[in-house]
């Protein structure tokens, strides 16, 4: 009976480090995907924004699913569960735009590579 005791003990615990191992690694890849966006601004002052419902019918069309399209600081941002969305919707709002318009990626704001790149894209180089 003390030999079954043991066994049983063991297995208990084996199944609850699995089971917290599982719990782990599923919420760290929860917080692995990070949500992107997409800004359109217009290149000129005399192109308007273009229409929110428009942009969700391309997107849709092309199976692009996204969180939400809002105005905001002269540009439509267009927030996406992932890069990869993001990237996809880059590529057929490239296509299906009319010229004139700037579609670029942002990443989230929590990051601090963006802050170090544009600090070194703005400072002047010195060499010798």
């Amino acid at each position: 009976m003390g030999l079954r005791n043991i066994i049983f003990h063991r297995f208990s615990l084996s199944l609850g480090a699995l089971l917290l191992l599982c719990a782990v690694l599923w919420s760290w890849s929860a917080l692995q995907q990070r949500e992107s966006s997409l800004a359109i601004r217009p290149v000129s002052a005399n192109i308007s924004m273009p229409d929110g419902f428009s942009l969700w019918h391309h997107l849709d069309a092309n199976g692009i699913r996204f969180k939400s399209i809002t105005p905001q600081d002269d540009a439509l941002v267009i927030k996406f569960e992932s890069s990869d969305q993001s990237a996809a919707a880059k590529a057929v709002l490239d296509r299906t735009l009319p010229h004139g318009y700037i579609i670029a990626q942002q990443e989230d704001d929590d990051s601090l590579a963006p802050l170090w790149l544009s600090r070194l894209r703005d400072a002047p180089h010195r060499f010798g």
